[in-house]
């Protein structure tokens, strides 16, 4: 199958989404675009905003099936797809979730224009609504991926320096991981440590969890689940029910909870999220639609960073917190609760981070990871930029 994933509401995942598509997302142990591309080994193609297009795109002959980039797969569903006939479409409670067409031009997501040529499809699957999502559901989705990833499978071995608690088929290593007396407790749900990745000693992890290809965690890191850690990073300090989606750093001591933190990030050390209001009342967070604070029916809800921002050491973030994208962020103080990309400052003010130092500091942090600062990558930065005075 070719598979062209669509966004429709990409603004609800912002500030994460304005540098990928919402199928990019680190949803559980993969992406929701690698979990559609490991059914059969199918071609994955983007259909994404038009700044994205250089970098995320699709290249397919023939008829394709195209499927709403915040629809998380299962099995029942990837089966209802293959059966459909060209021409035919899926709804879900009315809405409109895939289609198998010629042409992009054929794509209509109209569910009242659709209902005599759609099939109904009634099982249960996961769509992500927004971007806190990641969080709020991320024991299902870390659950749902173990046992896909794990299936047939057996894990390495650790050594007998670590206590287990709970099942051992909760817990899955992969070839290359080194745990060292650690505290590792599956009874609440599964942990998944990535190929190459370093538990370092004294360190406690709850279930469910999962560490990514070459992450590390510090010395004495506590994780609470549920958790995930994206390839290449490395980690300390205190997590509660947070996503860091890959090649970021929180390596010192401190506190994030109930958070979203995109790649190429840095929280300098003893930076703390505020997850919970002193009243436990509602929190309200920045909006990208209706560009002011809105509620979110959420009690607990830290921080949303996107790509290439960084935070100074003894950083405090307010509860409900959105920083943009390649902001800068020092000083003492709560800094503002919304902090557009290309920020530069803090509680006592904002300017504008100048263009060209952004990039020079985007190419020196990839080329740490052996990955290449790209032209695509620069003019998906410079459009952001142009951008972010109306974000």
């Amino acid at each position: 199958m070719q598979i062209l994933l669509v966004d429709q509401y990409e603004h609800r995942f912002f500030p994460l989404c304005l540098t990928r598509p919402v199928s990019s997302l680190r949803t559980g142990i993969s992406t929701t675009a690698e979990k559609w591309g490991n059914f059969n080994g199918d071609s994955v193609g983007f259909l994404t905003r038009s700044i994205l297009e250089e970098k995320f795109n699709a290249d397919f002959e023939g008829d394709f099936w195209a499927v709403d980039g915040a629809v998380v797969p299962n099995e029942s569903l990837y089966q209802t797809l293959q059966n459909l006939k060209i021409g035919e479409s899926v709804l879900h409670n009315g809405k409109w979730i895939a289609s198998r067409v010629n042409s992009i031009e054929e794509l209509n997501f109209n569910p009242d224009q659709l209902q005599s040529e759609s099939i109904s499809f009634e099982g249960e699957f996961l769509h992500l609504e927004r971007i806190q999502d990641l969080f709020l559901k991320c024991a299902e989705l870390i659950a749902q991926d173990f046992q896909s990833i794990t299936r047939g499978r057996a894990s390495e071995v650790i050594d007998d320096s670590n206590k287990i608690i709970g099942p051992l088929g909760n817990l899955f290593v992969e070839k290359g991981a080194r745990i060292i007396a650690s505290i590792i407790n599956v009874e609440e749900g599964p942990v998944y440590i990535g190929k190459d990745a370093l538990v370092m000693e004294g360190s406690l992890i709850r279930g469910p969890f999962s560490l990514g290809d070459s992450s590390h965690l510090k010395m004495g890191t506590k994780i609470y689940g549920p958790s995930v850690i994206g390839p290449h990073c490395k980690v300390g300090g205190e997590i509660s029910n947070s996503v860091i989606q890959g090649y970021s750093n929180k390596a010192h001591d401190g506190f994030l909870g109930n958070s979203v933190i995109g790649e190429w990030c840095n929280l300098g050390a003893d930076t703390n999220t505020s997850n919970l209001k002193n009243n436990y009342g509602e929190v309200r967070s920045w909006d990208f639609e209706t560009l002011k604070y809105e509620n979110t029916g959420l009690t607990f809800s830290g921080l949303l960073m996107g790509d290439h921002s960084k935070c100074s050491i003894n950083t405090m973030f307010n509860t409900g917190t959105t920083v943009g994208v390649s902001a800068n962020i020092f000083g003492s103080g709560f800094p503002p609760k919304y902090i557009p990309s290309f920020s530069w400052g803090g509680s006592s003010g904002l300017s504008t981070y100048n263009l060209e130092k952004a990039f020079e500091v985007a190419e020196k942090v990839m080329a740490r990871r052996n990955v290449i600062f790209t032209e695509a990558d620069r003019d998906i930065l410079s459009k952001i930029s142009e951008e972010s005075a109306d974000l």
